[in-house]
Formats: C-alpha cells, structure tokens, sequence
C-alpha cells in the first residue's frame, strides 16, 4: 500500500518528457487561439482550461498515480515555465513567438477591421473596452491596443504626452 504512494511505475526520465511535451502541445494551442482568449476568461473559457487540464492528466502520467510521480511531473512543468520565461526574456524574437506581439485595434478615431478579424474581437467586446475608459466612440480613441496579455489599451484624443522642460528654473 505505501510502495504505490512512494514508487512510482514509470521511470522518472519518461514522466519528465510526458509532462514537457504536454506543456509544448498546450502552449502552441493556446498560443494559436489567440490572446484575447488568454486575457479575459469568459466562464465557458474557464470551464474549457479546467477540463483540458484533465484531459491532458493522464498524457502526463501515463497512468501512473503515485505522489513521487506527481511530483516529478509538476517540477517538470514549473521548471519548464521558468526556463521559458528566462528564454523569452533573453532572446526577444523567442517573445514575439511564444507571447504574440501587440496588435493595433484602433487608430486615428478608426477601428482596423482586418485586426479586429484576425483577433477574433467583435465590436461589443471594443465598446467595452472603449466604455471602461470613459469613451463612447471610437471617434475618441487616438489608439487602442490589444496587448500580449489579452487587456486592451486605449489612448484618448485629449491625451497627450506631457511636455517637460528639462533646464532648471532660473533664479530671479
């Protein structure tokens, strides 16, 4: 009874490459559904994540439910997820890839329909954005970006950047 909490019944280098080709299948997945899916969970969106994380339980451990494997599996993952993170840092083309760039939604008072398309955003969910910024119409907007992390940015027309003067006050 303890040995089958304790030993695991696959070898620890095959549970360590089931667990990192599993985070490889679901970081090109969701990376391909793009990030607005990622930024803002609707219900339907949480309950998808929850069940994909079952589905995707036993592609990790083959089976094999002991602590020792559960373990090994999500040191897998979380040291997985750190040396992503460090790789993306460091080579900002690996970023663009694993992250997506911005994307411009909304520039000089117009949306960019063909941006709204590829980013699968319906007007409903821009005039939301634009009404949690105090703005009624695109009219408005100087710029608005979907940003990697699925939040949209927007810049009003009566925003502008301040004007700083860099010499020191004169002494009178």
């Amino acid at each position: 009874m303890m040995e089958e909490m304790w030993v695991p019944t696959i070898h620890w280098a095959v549970l360590m490459l089931r667990a990192l080709l599993v985070y490889l299948f679901l970081l090109i997945l969701l990376r391909l559904t793009g990030k607005r899916q990622i930024g803002q969970l609707a219900p339907f969106d949480l309950v998808l994540l929850l069940v994909l994380s079952n589905a995707v339980q036993n592609a990790m451990n083959g089976g094999d439910n002991s602590y020792t494997a559960g373990v090994i599996s999500s040191s897998t993952l979380i040291g997985t997820n750190f040396l992503v993170g460090l790789a993306t840092y460091k080579w900002k083309w690996l970023a663009g890839i694993v992250e997506g760039k911005p994307t411009l939604l909304i520039h000089n008072g117009k949306a960019d329909e063909a941006a709204m398309r590829y980013e699968k955003m319906t007007h409903h969910e821009l005039m939301a954005a634009l009404r949690e910024n105090g703005l009624t119409s695109v009219e408005q907007v100087h710029c608005a970006i979907l940003e990697n992390n699925g939040k949209i940015s927007v810049v009003p027309y009566h925003d502008a950047p301040p004007k700083h003067d860099l010499k020191p006050p004169e002494d009178k």
